[in-house]
């Protein structure tokens, strides 16, 4: 009797729920549009593609998913090495008993400077294709790289030859790392959308006017947006990114296209659709549920102390002197 009683107030609890969150309703702006306005955080620890250990399974057990969350309160506990993006889940599945960085050389800062991961029970963020990882790359795409990769100095000749992040231009969007300055500010207007995110304190203005994009000679590191409303779902169509742009891979011919959607006063799910016919086999698609935030944005000041930046090149020149004195 009693464990028939504990199962009818489970499900009491959870008809409740759902009945409540069905019954929700964004609300609206001045100018009537869905309120998507506020800080959002993206700290998820769902890692973009399944791992191999969960192929061909969307989700994880309860008793899966809480001893992720132990090994990640053991491992991740401020001590030891950063983990960036699916490192961390790669690090819980192998369960060493310590994380040390893959840099290899010089290793990533303390995990002590990132916030802690949310956890949910999917085994990918990617949604499309169902196997959870991203297709493969076309033919054309695999030469590119390898023509790049034999290009690229392992030694940097200068600030050039290092990333657009670590040179303080931009992460790029869409961004999917977690737990590194990933909150993103929303902010709205009748005829535009704002956002505005922490890292590199990029802007995006997203134009909702109906205006045409912009002429496909002009290109932008973030391309060009521009959005409508689907209901209560912010869509966003973005082309015209730069060449020198940078999404795994793809660049001018990345066409880009996200939904916003608020579920909850502290939920909005963020799913994309990225498109690159030189790049990938086919399109693919991820959703990140992102938590309202009640921390403010602070500013990025990359450039003005950019000291990493400053530190590589004069490594690097120091690795050419070691190396000219051997010889």
């Amino acid at each position: 009797m009693k464990k028939l009683l504990l199962t009818i107030a489970i499900l009491t609890v959870a008809v409740t729920l759902s009945a409540q969150k069905a019954a929700w309703k964004v609300g609206r702006t001045a100018d009537g549009q869905p309120d998507l306005q506020g800080t959002w955080a993206n700290d998820n620890a769902t890692p973009l593609e399944r791992p191999v250990a969960f192929a061909g399974r969307a989700t994880l057990t309860d008793a899966e998913l809480a001893m992720l969350k132990e090994r990640s309160a053991r491992l991740f506990n401020g001590e030891g090495d950063a983990a960036f993006g699916d490192n961390l889940y790669t690090a819980l599945l192998t369960n060493p008993d310590k994380f040390v960085s893959v840099d290899g050389r010089t290793g990533d800062y303390n995990q002590f400077w990132l916030p802690d991961r949310v956890f949910d029970n999917r085994t990918s963020l990617i949604t499309d294709p169902a196997e959870g990882r991203v297709p493969a790359l076309t033919p054309y795409a695999v030469q590119r790289n390898a023509a790049d990769a034999a290009a690229r100095p392992e030694v940097p000749r200068g600030p050039e030859d290092r990333s657009l992040s670590e040179r303080c231009i931009t992460f790029g969007v869409p961004r999917t790392q977690p737990a590194y300055m990933s909150y993103y500010q929303l902010v709205q207007s009748r005829d535009t959308v704002v956002f505005r995110m922490e890292a590199i304190h990029d802007a995006r203005v997203i134009y909702m006017d109906g205006r045409p994009h912009i002429s496909k000679e002009i290109r932008h590191w973030l391309g060009d947006s521009r959005g409508h409303w689907e209901g209560d779902t912010l869509v966003v169509d973005t082309t015209n990114f730069s060449p020198k742009a940078n999404f795994r891979g793809s660049h001018e011919n990345l066409h880009l296209i996200e939904r916003f959607t608020r579920v909850s006063p502290d939920r909005l799910e963020y799913a994309f659709t990225v498109s690159d016919d030189t790049t990938w086999a086919r399109p693919w698609s991820a959703m990140i549920p992102m938590l309202r935030s009640k921390a403010q944005i602070y500013e990025y000041a990359c450039h003005e102390g950019n000291l990493g930046l400053g530190g590589i090149l004069s490594g690097a020149r120091a690795d050419e002197r070691a190396e000219a004195a051997r010889q």
